[in-house]
């Protein structure tokens, strides 16, 4: 089995499934490795399960055995008052065993997120989520400056990890330089990942 990168992600207006798509483009253009997009169902208030078992459109559902193979994981919500939406930490909730394994331990990770405002928790996010890969022992990788576009950028992006200004209303597409960043943490993960598996 080709090595892979897992893209996870929760995205509820299709902002950090953009976002993930451009960093799927990233992994894939580094030669031995591939992107493996997954997303995880949403939270309900009801006790029994209301999500399909294969969503209807987008992304398959994560599987522990999807995180537990990957050679590096990306993993991407949207802001919910500074920390990642509750659908994502709900699925790092069920992740113990692969924990207690150490399936995960040495290998890279990076994070993303979007949210409605430029000031909207967009780094306190990115470093809440990544509280529970750094207990995994994880390595954690973020976008160094030596992408030109995070001094220039003037919607999202952070060294932390890629970010995305969505507006109040979600009406704002991923800029070039978004789309850049994105591309670029995609690509360096992937670069690492291999790196590390030697």
């Amino acid at each position: 089995m080709q090595p892979y990168v897992l893209v996870l992600y929760y995205s509820r207006s299709g902002h950090v499934a953009a976002m993930a798509d451009q960093i799927a483009r990233g992994i894939e253009a580094v030669s031995g490795i591939e992107a493996r997009l997954r997303t995880v169902p949403a939270v309900s208030a009801n006790s029994e399960q209301t999500e399909p078992a294969i969503p209807e459109d987008g992304a398959i559902f994560a599987t522990l055995d999807d995180l537990r193979e990957c050679s590096g994981l990306i993993m991407g919500s949207p802001t919910r008052f500074g920390n990642m939406a509750a659908p994502m930490k709900f699925f790092l909730d069920s992740t113990s065993s692969v924990w207690l394994s150490g399936d995960l331990e040495g290998k890279p990770a990076s994070v993303f997120t979007s949210t409605g405002s430029l000031h909207g928790g967009q780094e306190t996010t990115l470093l809440t989520m990544m509280l529970p890969l750094l207990h995994h022992g994880m390595v954690i990788s973020g976008i160094p400056y030596s992408n030109s576009e995070l001094s220039s950028t003037a919607t999202g992006g952070t060294p932390y990890g890629s970010s995305h200004l969505a507006g109040s209303q979600g009406e704002h597409s991923l800029s070039e330089d978004e789309k850049t960043l994105c591309y670029a943490q995609g690509k360096r993960l992937a670069e690492i990942a291999l790196k590390l598996a030697r």
